[in-house]
């Protein structure tokens, strides 16, 4: 029992520290741009494995992006950004719920044999957590990891000012094989700076954002101009940090 006793401790001291180092990263952010994120270095790693690297990211200040990006963004992946304290429960349960019932409809359509199809699962994080989660963590899901999210979620609400989140998180989301950020974005698809995107520019690389690689090789998607076309609609609506 003393030697159960003593591994128990060990790693809730493990643990803490790990917390501890992760907050105190976080708290060095509010100052100190970061060069990279654990899913940038993952991915860099994972191109180098298939030939010569193809990478292109440049960090721009939150007053060079475009309003039209942020608010583009904003519609698009999380239209209360501004209000809340890091996670949209409503958001959650809803994609809870549109998952569920994906998952019931793809089991009785198995149950009568018919053709499967596939099931688009949607996650419902905000852009703090998706921040949280590329910023740190590796990209594994399980219920331990869900868990580290959430604690990195409120600390980034705690440490880091909403507008400091959504400048880190622009500058570092994924918008196509080896393309981070803003203003790679901007000149890889329409060869102008992130300062300068249109509102319809903006729109169709915020509804990449889900899946960037995908979109990438499919630039005339019908999907994709629809939903660009939505985004423009509600960008008006999108409150800015």
């Amino acid at each position: 029992m003393r030697l159960l006793g003593r591994w128990l401790l060990l790693a809730a001291g493990a643990a803490l520290a790990l917390q501890l180092f992760f907050i105190g990263r976080i708290a060095l952010m509010a100052a100190i741009d970061p060069q990279s994120t654990t899913f940038e270095r993952s991915e860099a790693w994972r191109l180098a494995q298939d030939g010569p690297l193809r990478w292109s990211q440049h960090w721009r200040d939150y007053d060079q992006i475009a309003d039209t990006l942020k608010r583009a963004v904003i519609a698009s992946e999380d239209d209360s950004f501004a209000n809340h304290d890091g996670v949209d429960w409503e958001a959650m349960e809803r994609a809870w719920e549109r998952n569920a019932k994906a998952e019931q409809t793809a089991a009785a359509r198995a149950e009568q044999n018919l053709p499967a199809r596939s099931i688009k699962i949607r996650g419902g994080s905000t852009i703090t957590q998706q921040l949280a989660k590329n910023l740190l963590l590796s990209g594994e899901r399980s219920l331990l990891r869900k868990g580290q999210e959430l604690v990195l979620t409120f600390a980034l609400e705690r440490l880091l000012s909403k507008q400091r989140i959504l400048e880190i998180y622009l500058n570092h989301v994924e918008w196509g094989t080896g393309v981070f950020g803003a203003e790679a974005a901007a000149q890889h698809y329409f060869k102008k700076s992130a300062a300068q995107l249109s509102t319809w520019e903006a729109a169709r690389l915020a509804v990449m954002l889900p899946r960037p690689r995908y979109f990438e090789q499919r630039p005339r998607s019908a999907y994709l101009n629809q939903r660009a076309a939505t985004i423009v609609a509600r960008m008006k609506r999108a409150e800015l940090p």
